[in-house]
């Protein structure tokens, strides 16, 4: 073999040997990121609570001083959100003194036992602000009962009642706060198949001058409450799609129209506003926290 040949190899051989180390490198790395991410999505970011606040720039109603609004959702207490982790929340979101407060639907994940102490976490709410909600898929149902929780909305209820939150099932309620009128209209989930907008609306002014904010769990309820006179609508359900990945966005959201899956959007010459929400569905997060809801209508 001849010296240029000898050469030749060695070279080859040293580059070779180069891009095996790369090669392994790189493995490493993906393997590193990977673990990382499933600690985060696991042990990091299910626990670490953010604020977020709105600015809703509503048109009527609001003469005097803004409202300030607490949105609150899906709480799915679970052996894998606890109820002091609710009571954190709840505690965060009542340090902003709110007028109002809305909660969402998605008490319980699938079935829920503890009654009484639930309640005592929701009643904190109640004291400090009216404090109304509108169920989700998981507080009991067609949907909940099809699955693993429960065939009707008993046990939530009685929670929400013993708690003091006031359910806005298919009606509405007028509420005079901090010297304002307020229309807060809720209805029944959307895949339980109770949003009954007719019952929700039933004698409701078709122009009524009062600022109305409805309660709808899913987002995807909007194209069926179009013709309903509202000016807000407050929902929950998405967690915001739980795991939002670089590139393709939010592929686990269990909604129709991925374009609202969190946050305050125009839609239709009003606003819906789509919270993360509180808990998750088995203990998982990524790139998406939990979230608490400030909303001053302006």
């Amino acid at each position: 073999m001849s010296k240029s040949e000898i050469r030749t190899e060695t070279h080859l051989g040293i580059a070779n040997g180069k891009s095996a180390t790369r090669r392994r490198f790189l493995r490493r790395l993906v393997y590193f990121g990977l673990g990382a991410g499933s600690c985060d999505a696991a042990f990091v970011e299910p626990r670490w609570l953010e604020i977020n606040r709105h600015e809703v720039p509503v048109m009527r109603g609001l003469e005097r001083q803004p409202v300030k609004l607490l949105h609150l959702s899906d709480f799915h207490a679970s052996w894998e959100v606890s109820l002091d982790f609710i009571a954190k929340a709840i505690r965060l979101g009542l340090d902003w003194k709110p007028d109002v407060i809305v909660l969402t639907g998605d008490f319980i994940h699938w079935r829920w036992d503890e009654v009484g102490r639930y309640a005592e976490v929701l009643s904190v709410l109640s004291e400090m602000a009216p404090t109304f909600a509108c169920l989700g898929n998981h507080d009991g149902g067609l949907w909940a009962g099809s699955s693993r929780g429960y065939a009707d909305t008993r046990l939530v209820r009685e929670v929400l009642s013993r708690g003091r939150v006031e359910l806005l099932h298919n009606t509405h309620r007028q509420v005079r706060v901090a010297g304002r009128d307020l229309a807060l209209v809720g209805v029944g989930d959307w895949w339980a198949e109770e949003t009954d907008a007719a019952s929700a609306f039933a004698g409701f002014p078709k122009a009524s001058p009062t600022l109305t904010i409805l309660l709808s769990h899913n987002p995807d309820s909007k194209t069926v409450l179009r013709a309903w006179p509202w000016d807000l609508m407050l929902c929950g359900h998405t967690h915001g799609g739980q795991f939002r990945l670089p590139v393709i966005g939010t592929p686990f959201a269990p909604v129709q129209d991925r374009r609202y899956v969190q946050g305050l959007h125009r839609w239709e010459g009003r606003w819906v506003h789509i919270t993360k929400g509180v808990g998750n569905l088995h203990g998982l997060r990524f790139n998406c926290r939990p979230e608490i809801s400030l909303l001053t209508l302006a």
